[in-house]
């Protein structure tokens, strides 16, 4: 059994046991439980629901692991013979997921 959710404005396959990352969720602590109501496929045993444009009633359930940051990026900005050189680094913060339940 799988599902497709959309937290935020990503799109993730889940199955049950899988570790996802999110977008990061300050008010949630390790151990907490987590729900994603915007479910927009279910896959059970070769029967596929899809929704239009989320599923009724589907819920994706999944406990907290904690935070993590996810790889550094850097962007740069350069002009040449303009002396313009403009380094930016950004690391990205995400909240890790592991996937408890699948409901249709």
């Amino acid at each position: 059994m799988y599902a497709v959710i959309r937290e935020h404005s990503r799109q993730t396959t889940v199955r049950e046991g899988d570790v996802i990352l999110c977008d990061l969720k300050r008010d949630l602590k390790r151990g907490e439980s987590i729900t994603f109501d915007e479910v927009l496929l279910v896959e059970n045993e070769g029967r596929v629901v899809l929704g239009k444009p989320t599923v009724d009633g589907a819920l994706v359930t999944g406990e907290v692991l904690g935070e993590e940051k996810g790889p550094k990026v850097i962007a740069m900005r350069f002009k040449r013979r303009k002396n313009v050189r403009v380094k930016r680094g950004h690391r990205q913060r995400y909240t890790r997921v592991r996937i408890t339940d699948i409901k249709a």
